[in-house]
């Protein structure tokens, strides 16, 4: 997922940075990749999304949210 190059709009908003962070997991197919950890994993995501306004301004959400995110939907 390239941000730069995306048509979608973003938002300085959870609801927005849970989708972008969702194409990113998905993108870095990390459900499947059992050598990193979680930790790594969302470190892998967030680098595809670095200049989401959401995960910008809310460093520490943006990892809530990520971690919510991975138990609601079962991506570990």
């Amino acid at each position: 997922m390239n941000l730069e190059g995306s048509s979608e709009n973003l938002y300085n908003n959870a609801d927005s940075f849970a989708m972008a962070f969702d194409a990113a997991w998905k993108d870095c197919d990390l459900v499947n990749n059992k050598d990193h950890k979680i930790d790594k994993k969302i470190e892998i995501a967030f680098e595809k999304i670095k200049n989401h306004p959401f995960l910008i301004s809310n460093p520490i959400q943006s990892k809530n949210v990520a971690l919510f995110r991975i138990k609601l939907l079962g991506l570990a």
